[in-house]
């Protein structure tokens, strides 16, 4: 169950819907970035500015990490790299809220292939028609790059979820984070660095870079962090399943990007089908450090680092 309020008095669902907006205002703001720098260079600038945040707030102890841990970290970096890439990459091409709603359908597979009901797997097919719905490939100006883009950082996303959930039982709060997002740097900087240092860079760049950084992954994540403690894996799945209005509300107010009638109603598909593929998705609370874990049980969406 979701508690109703944090240590704080603040609402544990809201702090996850503030997150959520965070995320997306932070893909919004980064398409003036990448007009400048690609999609590419504008993910490599945030990774490599949320890992400086994220090691001065977080300090982790490289000492803590054991040989086991390696292989986890270094595939949950990588996945969050690329998945911060091949969205940005969409969304140079297509409208922020059909990107998210696409990059949807890799989580929401992920929780209904987990689940341990069968029928289950008829929310990403509800989903899809829901994608159809926002693409209207029948008007014939589809863009495949984009939506291809879109379907990788869902790939990831559903990575994503399945590595965090194993690198979170080992290591608590955003310590976990503070070492993955440097991996993110180091796997992306072969395709970012070159855009980043291949033109005439104006000077507002990196000082942007560094502010959407700061609100994605370092705000949203911590926001998010503190919301995973006092929700379950379900109730947070759920709620997450409105992020792709979340998107077209972003790309409204801040790139007037409006949506037909018919996106809406697929808009409103993809995120019913998210919030039936948690029913029954709850995972067990994660035991005490030195107490053997309990099998996992479905997992639901998790957030991306944006």
């Amino acid at each position: 169950m979701m508690r109703g309020r944090t240590g704080t008095g603040v609402p544990a669902w809201s702090m996850a819907v503030a997150a959520m907006l965070a995320v997306q205002l932070s893909n919004a703001l980064s398409v003036g970035v990448i007009d400048q720098v690609g999609a590419a260079g504008t993910a490599w600038l945030r990774m490599c500015f949320g890992a400086v945040f994220l090691w001065l707030i977080a300090r982790p102890r490289i000492r803590s990490v054991r040989r086991k841990d390696v292989p986890a970290l270094l595939a949950l970096g990588v996945a969050t790299g690329f998945m911060t890439t091949f969205f940005l990459a969409a969304v140079e091409r297509i409208p922020l809220g059909t990107a998210v709603a696409i990059e949807f359908l890799g989580p929401l597979t992920v929780a209904s292939v987990a689940s341990r009901d069968r029928r289950a797997l008829t929310w990403p097919l509800l989903a899809l028609a829901g994608v159809v719905l926002l693409t209207e490939p029948w008007r014939g100006d589809i863009d495949l790059a984009g939506a291809g883009f879109a379907l990788l950082a869902g790939t990831c996303w559903g990575l994503y979820n399945v590595l965090t959930q194993h690198v979170g039982d080992r290591f608590s709060g955003i310590s976990g984070l503070s070492l993955t997002i440097p991996v993110a740097a180091l796997a992306t900087m072969p395709v970012g660095l070159p855009q980043v240092i291949g033109g005439d860079v104006p000077w507002w760049v990196l000082p942007a870079a560094a502010g959407i950084a700061l609100i994605a992954p370092v705000i949203a994540f911590g926001l998010e962090m503190l919301a995973l403690h006092r929700m379950t894996h379900t109730a947070f799945g759920t709620l997450l399943s409105i992020e792709p209005a979340f998107g077209i509300l972003i790309g409204l107010l801040v790139l007037s990007q409006t949506p037909t009638l018919l996106q809406l109603v697929g808009i409103a598909l993809v995120i019913l089908a998210g919030a039936a593929a948690q029913r029954g998705g709850a995972r067990p609370p994660r035991p005490e450090a030195g107490t053997p874990a309990p099998p996992a049980a479905a997992k639901g969406p998790m957030p991306p680092p944006g």
